[in-house]
């Protein structure tokens, strides 16, 4: 089995991770790496640590690398092309698949399918959606809280959203909790994309820990909206994200308040039971490290009780289990492969 497969977007910091992680899939085969700027470059240029694996291997225009697919082949399509602009490419890329009799899953990383309704959308990044016909082809949910996948496209969690999703899911899923739930989280440079801004500049950022957009960061309705679909319930999340002196990985802090008499043993079984079948989500004893798992699309989780609080940690690496990695897991399900294909590599230690 060799499935032919493309990124759009593929010179940002997510595509040079999809592609990092396609090299050693044992079925996906890259066939392109697209991009409208970077066209006809090698991948090394543009990805040094790449160029030993795709020696030969140049970026692609959109507008040609379709004519490299034989008709009525399979294709798997990442697109980690910004908010905004990866709904029309991939309607593009559908369309002329429908004409090619081309069997497409996809899996974008934009925030262009986080959403069912077209005008939440808009509400949150204050423009036109620019595909909704599309929408209902299209799921947004993480591979851990998700059964059967309900449509034939998938739309990945931001990184945050993952993150705090991951941390308040099994607090949702069992009654423990009442109230809003209370999230701070720290994020690396990459966070914010390859492109310079004044945020991620070196001396702004080395050293430096600040807050930023608190209470109205644009992944907090994602994080409810997965709460609803899951657990079918409501909840406030009051949430205010930070850029951290580090590259990558995310450290989310939840606090809530607990039914009196919820033990530390009871907020326990509740974690196992949600991720004990989970290859990629562990919970541990005590809060977890960021170092022990960026790098990786592992996700470590801890939770403290006491009297009526709860705290619970929870750390990913941003760009692998909050993007690229994810979005692997869901293609490799989407194509009936085991989640776990290509990403059971081991976080490397002392980044």
């Amino acid at each position: 089995m060799s499935i032919d497969t493309a990124i759009l977007g593929a010179t940002g910091y997510v595509g040079g991770e999809l592609l990092r992680l396609l090299s050693g899939h044992a079925e996906f085969r890259l066939t392109a790496a697209v991009s409208a700027s970077r066209g006809g470059e090698a991948i090394g240029s543009v990805f040094p640590h790449l160029a030993p694996l795709y020696q030969e291997q140049q970026f692609v225009k959109p507008d040609s690398w379709m004519n490299s697919i034989d008709n009525g082949t399979d294709l798997a399509l990442f697109s980690a092309a910004p908010h905004g602009a990866s709904a029309p490419l991939v309607q593009h890329v559908l369309d002329a698949a429908a004409r090619r009799d081309l069997n497409v899953h996809v899996v974008d990383s934009s925030a262009d399918f986080r959403y069912r309704k077209a005008e939440d959308f808009a509400a949150v990044y204050g423009i036109a959606h620019p595909a909704p016909e599309l929408l209902d082809e299209f799921f947004c949910g993480l591979p851990e809280h998700t059964g059967d996948i309900p449509a034939k496209h998938v739309g990945h969690p931001g990184c945050f959203a993952s993150a705090m999703t991951l941390a308040a899911m099994p607090l949702m899923q069992s009654d423990f909790v009442t109230g809003d739930l209370f999230v701070t989280g720290v994020t690396g440079s990459t966070g914010s994309g390859r492109s310079p801004q004044a945020g991620t500049h070196h001396p702004e950022r080395h050293s430096n820990l600040y807050a930023y957009k608190p209470l109205v960061h644009r992944h907090v309705p994602e994080v409810q909206e997965q709460i609803a679909s899951v657990c079918g319930k409501e909840v406030s999340i009051r949430f205010v994200p930070h850029s951290g002196p580090f590259a990558r990985g995310i450290y989310v802090t939840l606090q809530a308040n607990l039914n009196p008499g919820t033990t530390q043993a009871e907020i326990a079984r509740s974690f196992r039971a949600s991720y004990g079948d989970s290859q990629f989500v562990h919970f541990v004893d005590g809060p977890p490290k960021l170092k022990d798992v960026v790098g990786s699309n592992y996700c470590q989780i801890g939770a403290t009780v006491q009297e009526d609080s709860v705290v619970v940690t929870c750390a990913i690496d941003n760009l692998i289990k909050g993007a690229a990695g994810g979005a692997m897991q869901w293609m490799n399900r989407l194509w009936s492969l085991p989640e776990s294909t290509g990403l059971c590599s081991a976080p490397p230690a002392w980044i």
